[in-house]
This record gives C-alpha cells, structure tokens and sequence, in this order.
C-alpha cells in the first residue's frame, strides 16, 4: 500500500474515532464534525508522524524523478546527446532500484 493512501486512510479512520467519541454530546452534528474535524487534526499530527514523514520521502522522490527526466528531455531537445545519455542511465538505475525485488 502506498505511503498516501495509509496516510490518507489513517486521517480518515482518526477523524471517525473522534467524531463517534462526539456523538454522545449534546450539539449540533455540524459543530460536532467541525470539532472533530480540527481535533483529528492535531492528534494525526502527533499519532501518524511516521506515516507522514513515509508520504513526503515518497513525493519528494517522485518529484526527482520527474525533474531528472524533464532534464534529460530538455536536454535530447536541445541536441546535447551525452546528457541526454546520461539521463537514460540515472533514470534506469532508479527506476530499477524502487522496483520491488520480485518484480521484473
């Protein structure tokens, strides 16, 4: 399972928590989910820390990756063959080691 989708289901089942502990308590059901929407919040801050920090090393890589390869784009555009080369070689060597090890 991917770092966003656990992340993102984590807040989902904090914020589910919160709101049934609420649900005793006389208010509104608006003021209720507003309440359990901040307070689930600030516990997923505290709770799912790994969670978030597994998410963001994820998203950074992605977006390396697609740096790297609108480099080596660029720079096949631009006629600068041994860049462009490069690039293949960097962009195969990292793809092959985010590559599960059962994967082909």
């Amino acid at each position: 399972m991917s770092a966003a989708v656990k992340y993102t289901l984590g807040r989902i089942a904090v914020f589910v928590v919160v709101l049934a502990l609420l649900l005793p308590v006389p208010l509104n059901f608006l003021v209720k989910a507003m309440i359990a929407i901040v307070a689930s919040a600030g516990f997923s801050y505290f709770l799912l820390a790994k969670w978030r920090n597994e998410m963001a090393e994820a998203l950074g890589s992605a977006q390396l990756r697609r740096r790297a390869e609108k480099d080596r784009l660029r720079a096949a555009l631009a006629g600068d063959e041994t860049a462009a080369a490069a690039g293949d070689r960097v962009t195969l060597a990292d793809e092959a080691r985010d590559r599960a090890p059962g994967e082909p």
